[in-house]
């Protein structure tokens, strides 16, 4: 969250603070307990299935703080971390990740075989898209988000 409607960096610190806080009571109600413990960089990481419900979790924490049009979204998408070797971006890649960790752990335990005859994947390829479709989606997001 950038708060581009304070007037000083005390005033910044707190409207930063009560965001996050608003933020944790918003992903509770709406997930449960679980859902706000904290990660290793100090940020929640709610079950969510898509961008816009992160976005939208962070709006609202805004709204309840009584932030609306002071503070903005900023977001560093880190895109390089889902680009395929062909170029285009897979907006599925954690399950990628989560099946290869898996499929590592069965190797360790002595269960190669099984991991060589599985077909199902988690992640099919059906969320890899190219550059302009990203360019789209982040479009959207500027569209739809204070930005």
């Amino acid at each position: 969250v950038l708060p581009t409607g304070a007037s000083s960096f005390t005033e910044s610190m707190q409207m930063g603070c009560e965001v996050y806080h608003n933020l944790k009571s918003v992903i509770k109600a709406r997930y449960g307990q679980d859902a706000v413990n904290v990660g290793d960089e100090g940020g929640f990481a709610p079950n969510i299935h898509t961008s816009e419900e992160g976005l939208a979790l962070v709006k609202q924490a805004i709204e309840k703080a009584g932030y609306t049009g002071k503070v903005a979204f900023g977001m560093d998408v880190a895109a390089s971390e889902f680009l395929t070797d062909d170029g285009k971006y897979d907006l599925n890649f954690k399950n990628q990740d989560r099946e290869m960790r898996e499929m590592r752990e069965r190797e360790r335990r002595g269960e190669r075989e099984r991991i060589e005859s599985e077909e199902e994947s988690p992640n099919d390829g059906s969320e890899v898209i190219t550059g302009d479709e990203l360019l789209d989606v982040y479009t959207g997001f500027v569209n739809d988000y204070p930005m």
